[in-house]
């Protein structure tokens, strides 16, 4: 769906549009700022994703 202009070649980040739902691609996580999120299950992480990238699906309408 969208793909960050400065990610050059197939680097992250990106947006994607699967069934169902969508896929992040972003840069994992330090060990700090994942330390700060909530009720993280053992199948889940978090990613960063520049603002510029989850903006876009407001202009997709």
């Amino acid at each position: 769906m969208w793909k960050d202009p400065g990610s050059g070649g197939g680097g992250c980040p990106a947006l994607y549009r699967t069934d169902g739902g969508y896929v992040v691609q972003g840069v994992k996580l330090d060990d700090a700022t994942r330390a700060q999120l909530r009720d993280l299950a053992g199948n889940e992480d978090g990613v960063f994703v520049p603002a510029a990238v989850l903006d876009r699906l407001r202009k997709l309408d």
